[in-house]
This record gives structure tokens, sequence and C-alpha cells, in this order.
């Protein structure tokens, strides 16, 4: 029987370790670090948002790709994935189905997202790390691969070359090195991107970010290009120094450009056409609650925080203490709205949860995460160019490619 290995630690790697070694085949996982699955400890603060309830290819970047990869997914589950061979047992796709087969218990929160029911990432790695061992994979930590060598004749290996000058054979190689693949890891001629982080703050311009340090909000957050409306994204938004950070703002990272506008909206559920209207009832209400005439200071008192106050008035250029007239709810309607900042790029690259770029995905074959130019040699996670929002989709991804990597080349290289 011939040997697999798999280059990398990470989500792609453990679960391609396990999918590739479960009908027996001989399995190394090789892995930089001292331990392997320490991405995995770091999701979700710790807790690991592993996956949604509802994951379209719509979701990702290079959609096309995605959706083969995850439908040959779903046929491979079907027979390697005991709880999806029956209807009557079968979960909604074939990776809720390989962890809930691993013993993995999960709760369902806000938008979708998926985490272990013990709220700990470490639930995560044990069920992954007990499947690998059962099915007799070889872990080798500390142990970095620099280099991988085609067969150089037909029946030939793979050479592993690894950075302390020793090597390895392998007759299959799956790549789940994640966002830190660089182009000499492979052979020559596969098409590769550089890498950049994303899914992460954006930096902008202005003192606004330095007056609300800190604060959080719960509003939407608006991507706006040559004042067309590029996307909006509703949760929390948290300035910081340097400019916006939180969920809403990872998101728009994907698809912001410097020069871009961010909009802040404080009052989702007030529609933009009802702005001025909200406004001028928020003020009758007031001055019936209040007996007196009412100022802007009472206006947004209880609405916002009283930094974020200071913040709207002088973006509409009215004063806290000047009483609300008529004709002031068309000042402030769009600042309370749409808070406009302009993108200068990312905020702090070193919390970018993904990076985008690897290998090109014309470059594979979607029903296995083959290289079509190097047979016998597959990529999966992170280390391809996709990518895709907060909520768990990254790492369902991770899981999907990886699982599809190592059935197929358990199918195809061990036979």
């Amino acid at each position: 029987m011939k040997r697999i290995a798999i280059i990398g630690g990470g989500a792609s790697g453990l679960s391609a370790a396990a999918a590739a070694a479960s009908f027996g085949a001989p399995v190394a996982l090789y892995e930089a670090s001292d331990r392997v699955g320490r991405s995995i400890l770091a999701t979700g603060n710790g807790r690991c948002n592993f996956s949604n309830s509802v994951v379209s290819a719509d979701d990702y970047r290079n959609p096309a790709f995605v959706g083969e990869v995850l439908a040959r997914l779903e046929s491979a589950s079907r027979r390697h994935v005991a709880s999806q061979a029956e209807p009557s047992t079968a979960y909604p796709n074939g990776v809720l189905g390989f962890f809930a087969d691993c013993g993995l218990v999960w709760r369902e929160e806000g938008e979708g997202r998926l985490y272990p029911l013990a709220n700990k990432a470490t639930s995560v790695l044990d069920c992954l790390r007990a499947a690998c061992a059962a099915a007799g994979v070889e872990e080798h930590v500390g142990c970095e691969v620099a280099a991988v060598e085609p067969p150089r004749g037909e029946g030939g290996r793979f050479t592993l070359r690894l950075a302390d000058g020793r090597f390895e054979r392998a007759d299959a190689v799956i790549v789940a090195v994640g966002g830190s693949i660089v182009s000499s890891l492979l052979p020559v001629g596969v098409r590769f991107r550089a890498t950049e982080p994303i899914l992460g703050p954006l930096a902008t311009e202005g003192s606004i970010g330095r007056r609300l340090d800190n604060i959080r909000v719960r509003g939407a957050l608006e991507l706006w290009r040559r004042d067309c409306l590029v996307s909006r994204e509703r949760g929390e938004v948290m300035f910081r120094k340097y400019g916006v950070s939180g969920i809403a703002a990872f998101n728009l990272s994907r698809l912001a450009h410097p020069g871009d506008e961010l909009a802040v909206d404080f009052v989702p559920d007030v529609s933009a056409n009802d702005a001025e209207a909200f406004l001028n009832r928020r003020r009758k209400m007031l001055r019936s609650r209040l007996g007196r005439d009412v100022r802007w200071g009472d206006m947004l008192r209880g609405m916002v925080l009283a930094p974020v106050a200071d913040v709207l008035l002088h973006a509409a250029g009215l004063e806290e203490n000047r009483l609300v007239a008529k004709g002031d709810a068309p000042r402030m309607a769009p600042v309370l709205k749409g808070l406009r900042m302009k993108v200068t790029g990312l905020g702090d690259a070193r919390q970018c949860q993904v990076r985008r770029g690897g290998i090109d995905v014309g470059a594979v074959d979607a029903r296995s995460c083959e290289l079509r130019c190097v047979p016998g040699l597959y990529v999966v996670g992170e280390a391809l160019d996709v990518d895709a929002p907060c909520g768990g989709y990254n790492l369902h991804w991770a899981w999907a490619s990886g699982l599809l990597a190592g059935w197929s080349a358990m199918e195809v290289w061990c036979q």
C-alpha cells in the first residue's frame, strides 16, 4: 500500500489526514511547529466557530470552484461518512456528518454560527486528533517541509525536502499549510498568487477613530465606491485609533480598496427614507415627556453614547445645547444613518483572520483538489485562492477541501 504525506497540521491538514487514513492508508503528517492544531485553538477567540448552519458557494471567493468541491464532498461523504450513508441519519452536509461521527456536539448561535457545545476550541481539536490516532496517522511535529519535488519518472515517488536537510518519500502529497504557503514549496510552473492578509480591521482618514477609540456600537457598516454602494454589513462596529474594527469591518475588508468610503449607520432599523420623520417624532415625544423645548443633547442621549453624540453633532454642524428646530432633521439624519470615513487600507494586519492568494484554483481539479499538472499532489484549505466572510465559512472550507482531498488520495493512490 502506498504512503500519503500531509504537509501542515492545521484544520485542513488534520481533516485530510483523518480522511486519508480512515481506510488503512499509511499517512504521515508533517507540522512545522511543536504541536498540531495551533491555528484551530486560536479561532473564534478560543471557542472555534467551526462551521455555519447554512453554507453556500456564493459566500466564497471563486464560487464556481468552491461549489464543485462542496458538491463532490457530498457525494464522497455518502461513501465514507457513516452518518451520511442513509437519509434518516444524514446531517445537512458531509462536514457536519464527519464531526458528528468524530463525537463532536455543537450548538448554533446568531447568524447560523456553529460552536462546540463545550464552548472551547480544544473540543474540536481533541475530536480530530482522536480520529487521526484511531486511523494510525503518524504525527511529525517540529518538522518543516521546504519543498515538494514531483516523481522523476513513471512509478516514481514524491520527495519532501525538509528544512533541516533531510528528505522523505511519499506516493501522494496533500499540501495544507494555510496562508503561509510560498511558491518555492511547490514544483516550478504551478500558478501561484502571492498571499496578502484580509478579513481584518480597516484604517481610515481623519480623527473619528481617535475620538471614538474602543467604543463599540451595534449597527451597520456600508462600503461605498464612487457614490455606489458596494456592500452593507450589520453587526458590531468597533472604533479604533486607526479606523474601524469588528465583524462588519472584517467582512468588508474582503472588498475594500484604498479611497473607498465607510458609512456607519447607528440606527440600522430606521430606513433612510424615514430617518427625518424618526427624528421629528423623537423631538415631539421628548418635548411631551420633558415638558420643555428639546435640545440636541436630549435628542441623542439614550440613542448613542456621549462621545458618539459629540462626533455626530460636529459632523452635522450642530451643538449639544442648541434647541432642535424643524429644519435640523435634514442635517442630522444623513450623519446618523451614514457617518462617512475614507478607507486608507488595512488597519492592523496582525488581526486578519485569513490570507488571500495561494494556488490559482484554475490549476486544481475541483473533483479532488488535485493539481492538474502534477498528479498525486493535492492542495487544500487556505493554501488555495479561496476565502469567505466571518461566520465559520473559512473553517468549513478547510474541513471540506481537506476531507475531499484525503478521500481522493486514498481512493486513487492506495489501490
